[in-house]
């Protein structure tokens, strides 16, 4: 059972911090790709400061995978059953972004444990650049 597979996933327990190299211009063209979007705002100068950006801002959608990465050590024995983020600063080329949670609930759940966590994404200088809540499953 999950529980005997991760017994130290209580409420309280903090999940281990993903600290990311900076973010280059060259990952967020390869992110564009990878998307679809190609908002130039994301890739080009002139264009981000047409739109009032001091510089070309990262994916939102970007952070949130970033974000995701806090469950990968989990996956191969379960799924994230839900992933809710609110972006709440931008972040820019050359940013670092650390990402942490911690769990809220653990819950006997068919077909597993789900566990509820708040998670946070933050930059070098402590900003908050998304924040909110996510569910994963172990299995059975």
């Amino acid at each position: 059972m999950s529980e005997g597979i991760y017994p130290s996933l209580t409420p309280g327990t903090i999940l281990s911090l993903v600290t990311l190299d900076p973010i280059s211009r060259l990952q967020l063209i390869k992110y564009a790709g990878a998307s679809g979007d190609f908002n130039p705002i994301h890739t080009i100068d002139e264009a981000a400061s047409s739109a009032g950006l001091p510089g070309v801002i990262a994916h939102g959608m970007l952070t949130m995978a970033t974000v995701g990465r806090l469950f990968s050590p989990f996956l191969g024995d379960g799924f994230l059953r839900s992933f809710d983020l609110r972006f709440t600063g931008m972040v820019f080329v050359g940013d670092v972004l650390t990402v942490g949670g911690a769990i809220t609930s653990a819950t006997p759940d068919s077909p597993g444990m789900v566990y509820a966590c708040d998670v946070v994404a933050r930059k070098q200088d402590g900003s908050t650049a998304a924040s909110g809540t996510a569910e994963f499953v172990l299995l059975s």
